[in-house]
């Protein structure tokens, strides 16, 4: 995949360097600065400055202008240059020999009083730029000796060269390269990690120097670029661990630079250029006898024999958007990510922000729609740079505009979909996904509104289930935008939830009531008049349920009763008054009975005009029912339950009052015989029940139910009274049956009665046999509180034994007194053995207590004792 990177420019011409001399081939270079060095064939030294010279059109180029050239006396070609600028010298190999050279006049330095400026004998060397010395002024060097196996260490001082290190290899080096401690050389057969201050090696990798020219080159701290077998480009550091994948260049490479994030490598016809990042050729140029590369402090220099040329790198940026307009994005965002140590931080983190957001768009048209989701989320992209490529999403009122220069070529949504409604579909749900993914998160912050706001649009246009999640929880939707939204799309019950998070509660509930009615149509909630029933007993403002209740009971008082009855008592909500609302629910009927049954039945209001309302309506109900003809069984039997239910358990309701409504009714026997139990006439309760009624069991029942929490002598009373009704001979209509009814009642409940009063009442002529249960019962019942009470009575002897017995013990215990011991009332010591005790066995002076027992306003219990010491 190519990409321009580099722009080859012509630096230093043919005729600049040569003029006539046809003859003159360049052998080696050095550029310090705006300073450019040539090594020639013929043993001379050229100096160029070379200036930099933008185009009108912004290219780059350079302008040579050459300041000197040097013979330097010798026979063969300079073969190696390299600048110490620190000492203001050249260091120049030619003919074998390692010279120091003036950078300004190339005059050959003399050598110093008691040390030499030459070595001899030597076939390459290199300059550590990463030197272990501190003194700045100062160079290291690392020499190799044409005569010896070895590797020569030297410090270049100003006027002097000066041998301090020389390590031994065991093959003949023919290429070398320095960092701090660390060689990396090319053995006649192999690469190799040599640490010349310990000594330790590390074999790299087999490499036949006669079939191919070595290539050792330090790119960085510690680590080295080498020409491998197979056209590789190997990366070695100082372990001998490669920690970056090879490069694939040219088998005839004959030279190598890196300007990062490239690998740049000539051969005979070419240059061509690796990404370090993913190891793939992304350039090749044309250069034809070309045989030096060389980078120096970033700048890339090349010569053929007659001309030099630098390889000027293309902006970092423009190579990027260039890899962007080919929508090549991960190549793009790999270099850029690659180039981070090359670029300040904050540059950095501005341009990988953008690269990722452009990068992004680029997949959204593509309809990559995960990986665009982790570019715009890795980018912090400003979700309304998305949100506005959809035709009508963005509120009127939002301030925003598109980033310039623009983040993608897309008008909006139909451009890039060129009017596809399927990839416009699928666009809308990627954007419905996305928004909900971030909008509670720190990348809306500050756009809040708009991506709600877009957010609902895109729910209600779609039909989507979370518009209303959206509404019911906290959202920053803008009204003014969503309302016609809401309304051209009919999600009315949607807008009432708007209206209401923004606090006009009776818009919602005028929309929603609207809906209920048929006014307007929406289906989203098929229970909209229960919600509103809801919502109206959880509403806090009381002037809307005095408002909105009276549509609510009239349309259904069932369920719109329950505006009273389900509102919870708590601190947010204040309690609706009762008597307000059992006034306000006079008109309806209905739903009063189930607020005073709320209230009575459930809430156990004590109150008793709810108590007596409540009866009174059950009573009218019941009388109601009783008017019509034919009567309605089954609803008839009810409402005498209920009525029964609350005249039976409900202490607080007037009874004469109610009594008074049903005196005349001849079919409410049963109730107002309950009626006369509430007011203590039992025997009217008990006339009715046996003589008018004949139903002995609910009078049987009756007496069991009067009783109920009360004492089992006002339950025998009862039972009594009940059997001299049975009994009663004075009145008319007595009946055998009632005899049988009072056996069943004496057999029934033996336990209850006076036996000796009831033999005393019954008829002489009854049989024993009739009454043998009652008898037994009876019996059993009186033997038993006999055997009761003499246990009783036996329990309450032993402890009186056991009382009286620690009582004697405690007297015949000896109360000890002497003349050291004091009263316990005045402290004075005892003079007699004469003493009284206190409960306790305290013993005092016989005067200190009977003065304690004048002073007293209860008299004390003494025990005299006395005692002999």
């Amino acid at each position: 995949m190519s990409v321009k990177a580099f722009e080859l420019v012509p630096a230093v011409e043919r005729d600049l360097l040569m003029g006539d001399k046809a003859r003159i081939n360049i052998e080696c270079i050095e550029c310090c600065g705006k300073h450019l060095y040539l090594g020639t064939n013929d043993c001379f030294i050229h100096h160029f400055l070379l200036d930099e010279v933008t185009s009108s059109k912004g290219k780059l180029g350079y302008s040579a202008q050459k300041l000197l050239h040097k013979y330097l006396g010798l026979k063969k070609a300079v073969a190696e240059l390299r600048a110490a600028s620190a000492l203001e010298r050249l260091i120049v190999l030619c003919d074998g020999i390692v010279f120091l050279v003036d950078m300004v006049t190339l005059e050959t330095v003399p050598s110093a009083a008691g040390g030499g400026a030459k070595i001899r004998g030597v076939t390459a060397f290199c300059i550590n730029e990463n030197p272990v010395n501190g003194d700045p002024f100062c160079v290291e060097m690392g020499v190799l000796s044409s005569k010896r196996r070895t590797v020569q260490i030297y410090m270049v001082h100003k006027d002097k060269v000066q041998l301090v290190k020389e390590v031994s290899t065991p093959e003949q080096p023919c290429a070398v390269s320095l960092d701090g401690y660390f060689l990396c050389l090319a053995l006649a057969t192999q690469y190799m990690i040599l640490n010349y201050n310990t000594g330790a090696s590390q074999d790299l990798f087999p490499y036949n120097s006669e079939e191919r020219r070595p290539i050792v080159k330090r790119i960085g701290r510690e680590e080295f670029l080498l020409a491998a077998p197979g056209g590789l480009g190997m990366f070695a550091n100082a372990e001998g661990v490669s920690q970056r994948a090879p490069v694939n260049w040219s088998e005839s490479v004959i030279g190598a630079a890196v300007c990062f994030p490239y690998v740049v490598a000539l051969d005979e016809n070419f240059i061509t250029i690796h990404s370090m990042l993913d190891q793939q050729l992304k350039q090749t140029l044309s250069f034809r006898d070309g045989h030096i590369l060389q980078d120096f402090e970033g700048k890339v220099i090349l010569a053929s024999t007659k001309a030099v040329y630098v390889l000027v790198p293309l902006p970092l940026e423009r190579q990027i958007q260039d890899l962007l307009a080919s929508h090549r994005v991960e190549e793009a965002i790999i270099l850029t990510e690659g180039a981070q140590r090359n670029i300040p931080k904050d540059k950095f983190q501005i341009l990988h922000k953008r690269i990722l957001q452009q990068a992004g768009f680029i997949q959204f048209g593509q309809l990559q729609f995960l990986e665009a989701k982790e570019h715009f989320r890795k980018g912090q992209l400003d979700m309304r740079e998305l949100i506005s490529l959809y035709p009508l999403l963005m509120p009127a009122s939002s301030p925003f505009t598109r980033c310039h220069p623009p983040l993608h070529e897309f008008a909006d949504l139909n451009h890039l979909a060129q009017s596809d409604q399927e990839k416009v579909l699928r666009c809308k749900k990627f954007l419905i996904s996305y928004l909900g993914e971030v909008r509670s998160t720190e990348v809306a912050n500050g756009c809040r509104e708009d991506v709600d706001t877009a957010l609902l649009k895109l729910y209600a246009e779609q039909d989507h289930e979370s518009l209303l999640d959206l509404l019911a929880s906290d959202n920053a939707c803008l009204l003014a935008d969503s309302v016609p939204w809401l309304e051209k799309y009919h999600k009315y019950f949607a807008l009432g939830l708007l209206y209401h998070y923004n606090g006009q509660d009776s818009a919602a509930l005028q929309l929603w009531i609207r809906v209920v009615d048929g006014d307007l149509q929406d289906s989203t909630r098929s229970d909209l008049y229960e919600y509103i029933v809801d919502f109206l007993y959880s509403c806090s403002n009381l002037d809307l349920i005095w408002k909105y209740a009276d549509w609510a009971l009239r349309r259904d008082p069932t369920i719109g009763v329950q505006i009273f009855t389900k509102r919870p008592a708590t601190k947010e909500l204040t309690e609706l008054n009762q008597d307000d609302v059992v006034t306000y629910l006079e008109k309806h009927s209905q739903a009063l009975l189930l607020y005073l049954e709320h209230l009575v039945l459930e809430r156990r209001t004590q109150k008793e005009k709810f108590h007596t309302h409540l009866a009174v309506l059950y009573l009218e109900r019941v009388l109601l029912l009783l008017s019509k003809s034919p009567t309605e069984g089954e609803q008839l039997t009810r409402a005498r339950d209920r009525l029964q239910a609350l005249l039976r358990e409900s202490n607080l309701y007037r009874a004469q009052f109610v009594l008074g409504k049903m005196e005349n009714c001849e079919h409410l026997l049963p109730e107002r015989a309950t009626l006369h139990g509430k007011l203590e006439e039992h025997d009217r309760a008990l006339h009715i029940l046996v003589h008018k009624l004949r139903d002995y069991p609910s009078a049987e029942a009756f007496c069991t139910w009067a009783s109920c929490n009360r004492d089992s002598a006002y339950r025998q009373q009862l039972f009594h009274l009940l059997l001299e009704v049975y009994l009663d001979k004075d009145l008319p209509g007595n009946s055998p049956d009632l005899e049988m009814a009072a056996v069943d009642l004496l057999n029934g409940h033996g336990e209850v009665f006076d036996a000796a009063r009831v033999l005393r009442m019954l008829p002489e002529g009854w049989s024993l046999q009739l009454l043998r249960p009652f008898l037994g019962r009876a019996v059993r019942a009186s033997m038993h509180a006999c055997r009761t009470s003499q246990i009783a009575l036996g329990l309450s002897h032993s402890e009186n034994l056991q009382l009286l017995h620690d009582r004697l013990k405690e007297r015949k215990k000896p109360i000890f007194v002497s003349e050291k011991k004091g009263c316990h009332l005045c402290h004075n010591t005892f003079s007699e053995p004469n003493v009284v005790c206190l409960p306790g066995g305290v013993p005092v002076h016989t005067h200190c207590a009977a003065q304690r027992v004048r002073d007293s306003p209860t008299k004390r219990q003494l025990t005299n004792s006395s005692n002999h010491t």
